[in-house]
């Protein structure tokens, strides 16, 4: 009997036809460069791979929320409300573009040195600019209008399709960004024995300018 009612929540939950387009769908979304990846890429070169993950955590849950929202209609209301969303954007770009001058400099928690000990900056601070940079992506929140909807199957039950969904999306992403994140901590291994710190810190001080940019445009 238990079985058997978890089988038929089972398959009020999931269209495996939709669930078969959806995964490379959005695993193509992910894996392109963005703001996001450029982000993770940044952290993996400036603060290591390890440190990146505060950062991860933080994008993942603006990615959760950006996600679920476009579905249920918040998207709308910000559209129309958009004095709030337009802050969030610009004092975030403004703080990256902070972020990104100092590494420019060599100067910052984020900038390495290796004269002298550096302190890395806080899991609260490096969570807050990944979630930030989240929500304030107008190309993921055009993307989740544009793409999630449509694997929505409205003959089944909402909630246990989006729980499935957001938590697939937030692996994808994850992997993605572990991947940028790790390439970066490579970069930042090579150009360390090569010597070449302050042009290190001076290709990710232009990697989080481009961010800001980025975020100031979109």
């Amino acid at each position: 009997m238990c079985q058997l009612a978890i089988y038929r929540f089972k398959m009020d939950m999931l269209n495996y036809t939709l669930l078969a387009a959806f995964v490379p769908t959005f695993l193509f979304v992910s894996i392109t460069p963005g703001m996001c990846m450029m982000l993770a890429m940044t952290m993996g070169m400036t603060i290591g791979f390890k440190r990146s993950l505060f950062m991860m955590l933080g994008e993942l849950v603006g990615v959760g929320l950006v996600a679920g929202a476009s579905v249920i209609g918040v998207a709308a209301m910000m559209l129309r409300y958009p004095e709030f969303f337009v802050v969030l954007k610009y004092g975030g770009g403004a703080y990256l573009a902070y972020l990104g001058v100092n590494l420019w400099l060599s100067r910052g928690k984020m900038a390495i040195d290796l004269t002298e000990e550096n302190s890395a900056p806080a899991a609260l601070a490096l969570m807050s600019q990944g979630f930030i940079t989240a929500i304030a992506n107008p190309k993921g929140w055009a993307f989740f209008i544009a793409l999630l909807p449509p694997f929505i199957d409205i003959d089944k039950t909402l909630a246990p399709q989006l729980s499935l969904l957001v938590s697939m999306i937030l692996v994808l992403e994850f992997g993605c960004l572990c991947l940028y994140s790790a390439g970066g901590n490579v970069m930042r291994r090579f150009l360390q024995r090569a010597e070449n710190v302050r042009l290190l810190n001076r290709l990710a001080g232009t990697m989080m300018l481009g961010v800001a940019l980025w975020l100031a445009m979109g």
